[in-house]
């Protein structure tokens, strides 16, 4: 399960980075507007180019020889995502030429041992690109003349990324995770909801530092359990929370080291506290777990507080059904880190939902469910449009994935999506992982290549 690379982009302010995130992206998800300093904190993006799909960071702009709060805030945010990164790129605009800070940053990168790309901005013509070359002063290779804004050269650039990033990648040695039979699991969630005590009660020692003040834990921690003849590997993770409230940057790249946790675990174990009411917080991360397919667990800490009979209990069950129904499909279990209760029947909750993210249905038996379900429920027809399921078949695991052959994709309606992920609940359980459907225009002879 590869973890995917982070592409940190730096530079002075108001020099095209936040332009470049948002074209390397394709959305807008950065602000871009030409007064310096916009971009003050880092947003992640994700990237895919000739296959390879990689994380974007986009930073605040980086003025080193300036001595104000803002600045050095600044500074320190685009720190935190060169120590995270596996390539960085260093925007320049070509029609300012070299500044002195442009002089201080590239300082900085070379510290950093870090491969390092040249992106000389704002070249939107021949005689624009040709002041590139005066870049290459700065000693750290190749200038690539581009303009984020109109899309020219941005190929290229993409294409040496993609390089530097496989070639990263191909002198790494493979992470030891115990096992290949391993099963990885992430606790996630808020500070303070108790991930490190869960994880000290199940491997019976105090390896995890465990403090009431948020954010003690800051990398995510592996620790071998062995239980129900399973190996797992338990992966503690920094608490995650909105982004206007993190004021350490330590914490700030903690969130970053949690959601690339997400990417190289199995299962997701998101730890609510059974005292508090589920937050946006806590969606935000269930969205994030299910978004990149892992199988999850809902576990109710703190149940020493809240017995389980209880009206508050039952209260509480409630609003984690309201707050989170789109994981409808993750089990609750309540659990107790300070008195163990409920750990016990961890083990087995885990294998379960490992066990359906694992699980493939034969394309006969997919079949001959679309068949009951067509001949129960027959797709309503959209603008006049008829519309018809021909087959389907199960493409993967790791989540369950499956394809249905369609004649106008574009004409099924969210309903009958819905309605089709439902009965595969229904017909076959699936519970703890999410499920994914994709609907292709069905192949007819003498149709072209796409």
């Amino acid at each position: 399960m590869g973890v995917k690379p982070v592409v940190c982009i730096v530079g002075r302010p108001n020099v095209g980075k936040s332009t470049l995130f948002n074209r390397l992206v394709g959305s807008r998800l950065a602000i871009v507007q030409d007064e310096p300093g916009v971009t003050r904190d880092r947003l992640y993006g994700a990237g895919d180019w000739d296959g390879l799909e990689f994380v974007l960071v986009d930073t605040g702009g980086l003025t080193p020889s300036i001595d104000a709060t803002l600045a050095r805030s600044i500074l320190a945010q685009a720190r935190v995502g060169i120590e995270e990164a596996d390539a960085i790129l260093f925007v320049l605009d070509v029609r300012e030429g070299i500044t002195g800070e442009d002089r201080d940053v590239a300082a900085l990168l070379r510290q950093s041992g870090k491969p390092v790309l040249l992106a000389a901005n704002k070249a939107d013509g021949p005689a624009a690109a040709l002041g590139a070359s005066e870049f290459y002063e700065l000693g750290l290779g190749e200038v690539h003349a581009l303009s984020a804004q109109h899309g020219r050269n941005v190929g290229e650039l993409l294409d040496d990324l993609t390089a530097v990033l496989r070639a990263r990648a191909a002198g790494v040695e493979p992470e030891d995770d115990q096992s290949e039979e391993a099963i990885r699991v992430a606790l996630v969630g808020r500070p303070n909801a108790g991930k490190s005590s869960l994880v000290n009660q199940l491997v019976k020692e105090e390896r995890m530092l465990v403090d009431d003040a948020p954010g003690t834990t800051r990398d995510p921690v592996d620790s071998p359990w062995e239980a129900a003849g399973q190996r797992f590997v338990l992966v503690d993770t920094a608490g995650m929370r909105r982004k206007r409230s993190i004021a350490l940057d330590m914490e700030k790249l903690a969130v970053l080291k949690a959601m690339r946790a997400l990417e190289r675990t199995d299962v997701a174990c998101l730890v609510l506290d059974a005292g508090e009411t589920p937050s946006d917080q806590d969606a935000r991360i269930a969205g994030l777990a299910a978004q990149n397919g892992r199988a999850m667990l809902l576990l109710v800490n703190k149940m020493d507080l809240v017995p389980e009979g209880s009206q508050r209990w039952k209260e509480q069950r409630q609003a984690i059904a309201e707050r989170l129904r789109f994981v409808s499909w993750a089990p609750v279990v309540p659990v107790s880190a300070r008195s163990g209760y409920g750990l016990g029947a961890l083990p087995k909750a885990l294998l379960e939902a490992h066990g359906q993210w694992d699980r493939r249905l034969s394309t006969a038996v997919v079949n001959r469910f679309l068949e009951d379900v067509v001949s129960a429920h027959h797709p309503a027809a959209h603008q006049g449009r008829e519309v018809k399921l021909y087959y389907a078949s199960q493409v993967s695991s790791r989540p369950p994935t499956f394809v249905f052959s369609v004649n106008n994709p574009e004409a099924l309606q969210e309903s009958s999506r819905r309605y089709l992920a439902n009965r595969l609940r229904e017909a076959f359980g699936f519970e703890g992982t999410p499920i994914r459907l994709v609907f292709r225009r069905r192949r007819r002879r003498g149709d072209s290549e796409p």
